[in-house]
């Protein structure tokens, strides 16, 4: 009897079992939500839940550390049998790279629009200074990148790597600024003393007369404001008052 007894509690207790297992059988379960956690934390806990954590895809975000969890397949609070495959997108540890010659013309460039472009590309952009051109202002003139000039005048460095989230700084163009030597008008004809104030990027300001004028573009220049002194220079985009007459001064050689 007391074998039978013990045969009927085996028999009993193993088909109890098999019924609970049975009845578990294809129980669903809530998925985690892992978005934000660290790769490994979040493989951990899968694990422990009877979950399969895959990475699927890695990308870089500016701002966010590497190996965080930024989206799931299936997503999160999602209704799941045990030992499902859970599919994970993880940020990159080391920012994307792109290669200078891949940002397009930039020397030349109107600096707003340019900064604008960048900005869809994850590149920050920052003014480094202006210097004096002849163009329009707040043109690009010269990039730089980590200390280093990569665009200039004369050439840019193509094979230069930038970080997506890296800075690039700008030299832009500015109509002051610049300094040339005083010219020596006095006793030049009138004609010529404007082609020379224009080459030089200075302008003609008032022109007064003396006397009666005939011939206005073969006056001579009797007097200059400012006058001319042997070594001096002046800023670019500076006006000139000259006086003119029709007869050739006395002092003129």
């Amino acid at each position: 009897m007391l074998i039978l007894l013990l045969v009927v509690g085996v028999l009993f207790f193993a088909v109890l079992m098999w019924l609970r297992s049975y009845t578990n059988h294809g129980q669903k379960l809530e998925l985690p939500d892992y978005v934000g956690m660290a790769f490994d934390e979040a493989e951990e806990d899968a694990s422990d839940k009877s979950f399969d954590l895959i990475v699927n895809d890695s990308i870089h975000i500016v701002g966010r550390k590497g190996g965080e969890v930024v989206d799931q397949n299936p997503v999160a609070f999602s209704k799941v049998k045990e030992n499902r495959k859970v599919y994970v997108t993880v940020t990159k540890y080391n920012a994307d790279l792109m290669k200078a010659s891949s940002l397009g013309v930039m020397y030349g460039q109107d600096y707003a629009s340019k900064k604008a472009e960048l900005s869809h590309l994850n590149i920050n952009s920052e003014i480094k200074g202006y210097s004096y051109d002849t163009g329009e202002p707040d043109y690009i003139l010269e990039v730089w990148y980590k200390g280093q000039p990569i665009i200039t005048r004369s050439g840019r460095k193509d094979n230069v790597e930038i970080e997506k989230g890296g800075t690039l700084q700008f030299v832009l163009s500015k109509k002051q600024g610049g300094y040339v030597a005083i010219p020596n008008l006095s006793c030049s004809r009138y004609g010529a003393a404007k082609f020379i104030l224009e080459s030089s990027n200075l302008k003609l300001g008032e022109v007064k007369e003396e006397g009666p004028i005939t011939d206005r573009n073969n006056a001579y220049i009797i007097a200059q404001n400012p006058p001319f002194i042997a070594g001096e220079t002046i800023s670019m985009g500076e006006s000139f008052t000259l006086t003119i007459g029709q007869e050739r001064p006395m002092n003129c050689e």
